[in-house]
């Protein structure tokens, strides 16, 4: 009865030719799903978008037409503004729907499912009239895997519809092929009334709401790109959830292809909190990419394979050069679908952001509207020349260094897992865990990182963050830590887990690595994932040999590795070791309830060892006095 009741509405609201897109997806669920928000939301107009060139093109005209985007000098080029206030993630009403009894810890932004749903159907109500709705299928992963996950996407956004284009794999015909077997994730999202500007005109009912056991996603009064591509960040929550009950992780990493000896290349994925190098290593020169940001890990046949849900970058541009990001760089300055947001956009058309190496403009237009130097908002404070948080959205597809796998339905067989993380005077550069089980709980669950004074306003304080995907769990931190330990039972040859730390200074607060030296850790990670080259045992974990560094440095980078240069960086610090293990501890004693007790046991353990070197060496041990293993 219902399955025919949004049949007929289907049939009322839409054109004939979009009605029959619709019912040629054998899934009545997706219809009545489509049909709720329809009559909830009431469109003047809908457009169901097939993976057809006619219907992609139709959405990206529509962005220009309707003012969400503005054609650029560069062939392919357009750029949209976010409101002034409407520029980021918002964390305040981001929140998890949940059923009375479920409690995600105090960490967890959530609220009575229930109420939640209410609110945000009541806001939904008629919120649509004067705006065409797109209804959009989309695939998270590869086509045809038994991995990937159907997504179906309701907005009125143009933008964030021609967005989801350029950063997922249509996935329409997916839907046709998998029928009544889909079980989709569900995004609903409306700008909501637009100004003159066509922005979000009330953000003061911005709501970003997870339901995470009804897979829904809803997301209303904004356009930012973090709160509205809902299967970015927001189906991570979902995902992380599915993948919770079903025995696989849904994490917050990168995957990348590091090139070793006779052709072969390795795969790592790689979890690093903001500002720590996640981009800059998945893009380092001479390796290839296939994600920048989040990754599906399931096992199969005792070997675990890992896949990028997405297949575009929605990547923050402040910074982006021509020397120390030259495949982005190319990339931008060339001929191709690149949507850029908040940049500053010159007189001949151009776009000019923050960092950018070259001659910055006097004047230009933005997101504040016409822009001068010197400008000031309605507080005072100067308007810069980008908003920092400035966003590029392209097709991967474009990048010179894409893997050939990236479209791969069985994924790759990952060789390692890297957890990266700012720390000024504790890690080495880079070390490996003795085993799964000492490195998800040593460098995974008590990855930490300092902030910075320009994201904080105060340097140097140590945050835990587990695996770097805090801000995303769906799901009680202590599940969390519980299921990447169970994850590593049954495996023929668990990947190596390695920790990687480009922030150590010396005494005089400098900086003891320089930032191309990631290339050469990548290079000594490969080959450890194959056995290749020895290591140092120490009380944390396994650190390389000065002569395989040596011999590195001068096969990658054509430099010398002076010794002082290894002592300097691989020396253990047992008094800064020990206090990083009772910060850890007193994370997961007062803030996650129901931690593992194999946490405790393996962070006792290390101070133990840690106590041990002491008695034997002293506080601050060179590498070359530890015995080789």
């Amino acid at each position: 009865m219902e399955a025919k009741r949004s049949r007929d509405v289907l049939k009322a609201r839409l054109e004939a030719e979009d009605y029959q897109k619709l019912i040629r997806i054998d899934n009545p669920k997706l219809h009545q799903f489509i049909a709720k928000y329809v009559e909830l939301c009431n469109p003047d107009t809908i457009f169901v978008c097939t993976d057809s060139p006619e219907d992609i093109r139709y959405i990206r005209q529509e962005a220009i037409r309707t003012g969400e985007e503005m054609e650029l000098a560069m062939d392919g080029n357009t750029v949209h503004f976010d409101g002034y206030y409407d520029q980021a993630r918002d964390k305040k009403n981001t929140k998890f729907l949940l059923p009375p009894g479920v409690d995600l810890g105090s960490d967890i932004n959530a609220m009575n499912r229930e109420e939640g749903v209410k609110e945000i159907h009541d806001i939904l109500k008629g919120i649509m009239q004067g705006h065409q709705l797109y209804v959009r299928f989309f695939c998270l992963g590869p086509l045809n895997s038994e991995f990937s996950i159907p997504a179906v996407q309701l907005t009125d956004s143009s933008y964030v519809a021609h967005s989801e284009d350029l950063l997922y794999r249509q996935g329409y015909e997916e839907f046709v092929r998998l029928g009544q077997s889909a079980r989709f994730f569900k995004f609903v999202h409306s700008a909501g009334e637009l100004d003159e500007r066509r922005t979000s005109k009330n953000i003061d009912k911005r709501r970003v709401y997870i339901d995470p056991e009804d897979e829904t996603v809803y997301s209303v009064n904004t356009q930012y790109g973090g709160n509205t591509i809902g299967l970015k960040k927001l189906a991570m929550r979902p995902a992380i959830n599915r993948a919770s009950k079903e025995g696989w992780l849904t994490e917050h990493m990168f995957i990348m292809g590091v090139h070793g000896p006779s052709k072969r290349v390795t795969y790592f994925s790689g979890a690093f909190p903001s500002l720590c190098g996640k981009t800059s290593t998945s893009m380092i020169g001479g390796e290839t990419i296939v994600g920048d940001d989040i990754a599906y890990l399931r096992k199969k046949e005792g070997v675990i394979r890992v896949f990028n849900p997405e297949r575009g970058i929605f990547g923050i541009i402040q910074g982006i050069n021509s020397e120390d990001d030259p495949l982005i760089w190319k990339t931008l300055h060339a001929p191709g679908e690149i949507i850029f947001s908040n940049v500053l956009v010159t007189e001949e058309k151009g776009v000019h952001w923050i960092g950018k190496n070259e001659e910055e403009p006097e004047k230009g237009f933005h997101h504040s509207g016409e822009w001068t130097r010197g400008k000031r908002d309605a507080n005072g404070d100067e308007i810069s020349l980008s908003h920092p948080n400035a966003r590029f959205t392209l097709d991967m597809k474009h990048l010179e260094n894409v893997d050939p796998h990236l479209d791969n339905p069985e994924g790759v067989v990952i060789g390692g897992i890297i957890y990266g993380g700012r720390d000024s005077d504790t890690k080495v550069p880079v070390e490996e865990s003795f085993d799964w089980m000492h490195g998800v709980i040593t460098m995974g669950a008590a990855l930490e990182s300092e902030t910075t004074a320009a994201t904080l306003g105060k340097e140097g304080v140590r945050k835990i963050n587990p695996m770097s995907n805090l801000d995303f769990l769906s799901i009680p931190i202590g599940k969390y830590i519980e299921n990447h330990l169970n994850f590593g039972e049954g495996l023929k040859n668990p990947p190596r887990i390695f920790s990687v730390n480009y922030f150590l200074r010396d005494a005089d607060g400098n900086f003891t690595n320089d930032k191309n030296d990631k290339a050469v850790w990548l290079k000594w990670m490969e080959l450890r994932s194959h056995r290749e080259v020895g290591a140092i045992k120490t009380p944390t974990g396994l650190i390389p040999k000065y002569e395989d560094l040596k011999r590195l440095f001068r096969a990658v980078l054509n430099k010398d590795y002076p010794e002082k240069d290894y002592s300097k960086q691989f020396t253990l610090k047992v008094a800064e070791n020990l206090a990083k293990v009772e910060r850890a501890e007193a994370f997961y004693k007062t803030k996650v309830p129901d931690t593992p007790q194999m946490v405790f046991n393996v962070l006792e353990e290390q101070r133990q060892r840690l106590i041990k070197a002491s008695e034997k060496y002293g506080d601050y041990i060179l590498p070359l006095k530890l015995k080789f293993s």
